[in-house]
């Protein structure tokens, strides 16, 4: 009888198997969720294994380890970091403003561009001086670069793309253009040229339009005003626009 009184309660505490066993799949559980959060294809493979050896009993690599060790690793990617991104083809124009904005801060562009979403899509504002030297159509070669790297973050993307040219309202005297429209219009022209030769924006969905002194954006009677109103306008269009758009460029 004491024989098997002793084992009795020798079998009482066999509850702990299940609750280590318990909590065992709650902390597996637990690194589940933590990987799938952070999931890429290393992690994927180091949490099929770990999980597998758990599940068999033969102990396995630490996952949360193996996270470490592939996000602290050195990028293979050499690209520079002043690199623009080519976008996807389904970004909206908020995404777009968005990695713009991201390449003229990393680049020291901001004082120079600027971006902006209209009703019409987005608009990405270049003052003529940084491209362009007093009474010129010719991109600075030092700012050549710079231009390409926006043109390239707008090459796959199917939206109409418009390059505007903007004067202010003093009258050109003298010089190989006739008056604003012309200067503006050549400007426009050098760049689409530069967007389609070596970003390879395909001239179907390029346009180039001069406007001279017609649609400033400041006043002209002070020398800050007229700075702002002489500039070259990337306008990356809406596609609600699209049909339009096509349909003026048919006739």
């Amino acid at each position: 009888m004491r024989k098997r009184k002793e084992e009795k309660e020798a079998n009482s505490e066999r509850w702990l198997l299940t609750y280590s066993d318990l909590i065992t799949l709650l902390m597996i559980f637990f690194v589940v969720m933590y990987s799938m959060s952070n999931i890429d294809k290393d992690k994927f493979k180091a949490l099929s294994k770990s999980l597998n050896s758990a599940m068999s009993g033969s102990g396995g690599n630490n996952i949360l380890a193996t996270q470490s060790t592939t996000t602290d690793a050195t990028p293979t990617d050499s690209s520079p970091i002043d690199a623009a991104i080519t976008l996807p083809i389904d970004t909206s124009m908020q995404q777009v403003k968005e990695e713009v904005d991201n390449y003229l801060t990393k680049n020291g562009l901001t004082s120079n561009v600027s971006t902006s979403v209209q009703e019409k899509g987005l608009v990405i504002n270049i003052t003529d001086t940084f491209f362009f030297d007093t009474g010129k159509a010719e991109i600075i070669a030092g700012s050549i670069a710079k231009l390409v790297g926006i043109g390239n973050m707008l090459t796959k993307l199917p939206n109409s793309i418009s390059i505007e040219g903007h004067t202010d309202s003093v009258p050109i005297n003298g010089g190989k253009f006739a008056d604003n429209l012309d200067l503006s219009a050549m400007r426009a022209s050098t760049v689409t040229r530069l967007l389609i030769n070596q970003c390879h924006i395909s001239p179907s969905k390029i346009s180039a339009t001069g406007y001279g002194e017609t649609r400033p954006i400041a006043a002209n009677t002070t020398i800050e005003g007229r700075a702002k109103n002489r500039r070259v306008d990337i306008v990356v269009y809406d596609t609600k626009y699209d049909s339009i758009l096509s349909n003026n460029s048919g006739q």
